[in-house]
């Protein structure tokens, strides 16, 4: 998966790689109170070693095919990502996900990447189906899974405990004979 253009508003998605630690890290302190508040995505990246570490999980994740992080970036800014969280294509089963900084929030962009991601990873790679895990309370994530065509499998009841909060946690999935992907205009 290499750089795509996600519309005609300066959006790109793109690799997220080790040598992007200090512009990952920038953006991770633009925005950590808000991507934090229902995941710990990044939370231990307090300086450029600690998101190098962060980053550099992904790429040996990536290395053996079996997760991978992509930036997305706004006018040549950095303001969040998606992810392969899992990613097996022995099963063919994947989680996606996100996050984001509140300056990039309500304009699309987790919706078409994520469109982008899961067209390549139905279409190329052949997956079966895709997950999309989120807290009940994270409605803006909810959303999204609703946008692509997902639908919910069932909730986790108190599954994830965070900040001293144990969140119910939706599973949404989508299929691959269910996907409809950018080009067919899903």
């Amino acid at each position: 998966m290499y750089a795509r253009t996600l519309g005609d508003d300066g959006a790109e998605l793109r690799p997220l790689e080790p040598w992007h630690a200090e512009e990952f890290l920038a953006h991770l302190d633009r925005g950590r109170d808000f991507i934090s508040r229902y995941v710990a995505f990044g939370t231990n990246a307090h300086d450029v070693a600690g998101a190098r570490a962060v980053l550099q999980a992904y790429a040996d994740k990536r290395a053996v095919d079996n997760g991978s992080l992509h930036g997305i970036w706004l006018d040549g800014t950095l303001v969040g990502g998606l992810l392969f969280r899992i990613f097996d294509a022995d099963s063919g089963n994947c989680e996606i996900g996100c996050w984001l900084e509140p300056a990039a929030a309500g304009r699309g962009l987790v919706t078409r990447g994520a469109r982008v991601l899961l067209d390549w990873a139905f279409g190329e790679r052949g997956m079966h189906r895709a997950e999309w895990v989120t807290s009940t309370a994270n409605e803006p994530s909810r959303r999204v899974a609703e946008r692509l065509g997902m639908r919910v499998d069932g909730v986790l009841r108190e599954s994830y405990p965070y900040r001293g909060v144990r969140h119910d946690m939706e599973v949404w999935s989508v299929l691959a004979p269910e996907w409809r992907g950018p080009e067919q205009g899903g």
